[in-house]
């Protein structure tokens, strides 16, 4: 009989309470693949999406989950030293392959990259998602310079509240909204210089600000306020729409001429694990741990706690990142032990 690990199981789209724990096969050791013991995961509105059905790839029944982090329990192709601390993430994770709502999970070699840090786990399973799609927005998205200014439609997201922190680290002068005011404190405490209230049209207010329009934006709400997104981004700049936390993915009869102001560049961004570099997660995790960033978690769970999670996540209550906890370590790994274990 195989050996058994508890995760969390979706059999079809339904509501929080259709993710169902139980006992199941843990993932055996393949060439190519990495089996990691999974120690915390963050919560992603795409797994949110995919739990309704939406969106275009994926195959039930299925664990879902699109990152983890935790330890390298074996890579028989050799890429990983047993022990090794790792998150894992994309890369089909929990949509056409068992993702990381569980206790372990096998995922290809190239999703998967490596860290040493002493920092619990929580922390640590809120960074790998979050800091992908906020570095690789920042980057390859927008590919913001020093020195210039951002407008992140969407602050109080895990991601926004990520690209705050690492546009502030580059020396950007960052706008951010949110609907609710009660929430502009939580913007300016992570960096932002300055919080609009998302009326659903800001290019007005954002132009008192900077007249001639902001060197470029990160749009996280979706479609429906894209328009206006692209209306307060000056000249030359560059919006990137990356998140839809309307649920709203589609432009209804896009005509570009009318759509997009003259000058205005529309960009988008969707990564993978490849866009985040070992050295940009090893540097964030260390300024995390010296102090000097700030990671945006609003609410830890443990495994047993997932619907809560979930339905927290569809309701939006809280702010920051969501992160669930696995097998009870909220601990703080310790120093590398002979065999690279950092956390026995």
């Amino acid at each position: 009989m195989p050996d058994m690990m508890r995760a969390v199981v979706l059999d079809g789209p339904g509501a929080p309470d259709a993710l169902k724990i139980r006992d199941v096969p843990r993932p055996v050791s393949k060439p190519g693949w990495v089996l990691i013991e999974v120690r915390a995961f963050g919560l992603n509105r795409s797994e949110l999406h995919f739990r309704r059905g939406l969106g275009s790839f994926g195959s039930f029944p299925r664990i879902p989950g699109i990152e983890a982090a935790g330890v390298v329990v074996d890579a028989p192709g050799g890429e990983f030293t047993s022990g090794t601390q790792v998150a894992a993430l994309m890369g089909g994770m929990g949509r056409t392959f068992d993702g990381g709502y569980a206790e372990y999970v096998s995922v290809p070699a190239a999703s998967v990259i490596p860290f040493a840090s002493t920092l619990d786990w929580p922390t640590l399973g809120a960074v790998p998602e979050m800091l992908q799609t906020a570095y690789g927005s920042l980057t390859v998205g927008v590919n913001a310079a020093p020195g210039s200014s951002l407008l992140i439609r969407g602050g109080t997201s895990s991601i926004g509240l990520a690209l705050i922190v690492l546009a502030k680290r580059r020396g950007i002068t960052v706008l951010a909204t949110t609907r609710n005011a009660n929430k502009t404190q939580a913007l300016l405490d992570v960096g932002a210089d300055h919080v609009i209230i998302d009326t659903g049209s800001i290019a007005e207010e954002v132009r008192t600000i900077f007249p001639d329009g902001v060197g470029g934006a990160v749009e996280l709400v979706g479609a429906p306020t894209l328009r206006d997104t692209l209306r307060a981004t000056a000249v030359h700049g560059t919006v990137c729409f990356t998140g839809m936390l309307s649920d709203e993915w589609t432009v209804p009869d896009f005509y570009p001429i009318e759509y997009i102001p003259s000058g205005v560049r529309l960009t988008a961004y969707t990564g993978e694990a490849e866009d985040l570099p070992q050295a940009v997660l090893q540097e964030f995790l260390d300024a995390v741990a010296s102090g000097q960033v700030i990671v945006p978690i609003g609410k830890v769970y443990s495994l047993e706690g997932i619907v809560q999670a979930h339905q927290d996540m569809e309701d939006g209550s809280v702010t920051g990142k969501l992160v669930v906890t696995v097998g009870g370590r909220t601990d703080a790994p310790s120093a590398h032990s002979e065999e690279g274990n950092v956390n026995e």
